[in-house]
């Protein structure tokens, strides 16, 4: 995942709701990727360390983005996001990543394809936990991802045209409180919450 996010920086049922005004979510322009992903001003408590960035989806970003077998996942995906953080008192790390599709069909067709090898992230051990409301789908991953035993969350959401990721990961392996279940519900909370209002043709401005 980190390669995934070094790349893009190198080149540059229920839940949440789309309400467009014709009952479909949008394809999201490669402004509106970038303006979906937190900035330091959505992110109380942490620091940028990468700011938010978008690109257009290529041979090599379809790679970064889908690493499986003919990068399957990415079929009809137009745009590659990323944005990372560092909480404040720097024992957790947070990265965000969005690919955004030119159809909610698309995006849902994406979805098992690309859990099947992003669920995988936190170890063979990691336990599933609820993510709540969360997108139409999600799944939410916590276990020992770290070299020394680290503790580290997977998420993963469909918003409408976008399937949206948060990963965090503790710097700290004696500091259990630095990556929990519900931080990990708050960051992707606030993820969903800024695409929805993005599809809906808002600017996004969701906060933690």
């Amino acid at each position: 995942m980190a390669i995934a996010a070094a790349l893009l920086l190198a080149g540059c049922g229920g839940g949440t709701q789309i309400d467009t005004g014709n009952g479909k979510a949008v394809a999201l322009t490669k402004e509106q990727v970038q303006k979906t992903l937190p900035d330091g001003g959505a992110m109380t408590g942490w620091k940028a360390s990468t700011r938010p960035s978008a690109v257009k989806m290529d041979k090599l970003y379809r790679s970064a983005a889908c690493p499986i077998k003919d990068n399957a996942g990415c079929e009809n995906s137009r745009f590659y996001g990323t944005s990372a953080f560092r909480r404040d008192d720097s024992t957790a790390v947070a990265t965000f990543l969005i690919v955004a599709y030119d159809s909610e069909r698309a995006a849902g067709e994406a979805y098992d394809v690309l859990w099947n090898y992003y669920g995988k992230r936190t170890g063979q051990r990691a336990r599933t936990f609820s993510l709540g409301p969360v997108g139409e789908k999600r799944d939410a991953r916590i276990g020992a991802f770290g070299f020394h035993g680290e503790p580290g969350t997977i998420t993963q959401a469909r918003v409408g045209t976008t399937l949206l990721w948060t990963m965090t990961d503790s710097t700290n392996k004696d500091k259990k409180d630095a990556v929990t279940e519900d931080s990990a519900r708050d960051l992707a909370t606030v993820l969903a919450e800024r695409a929805r209002q993005a599809q809906n043709g808002d600017t996004p401005s969701a906060t933690l």
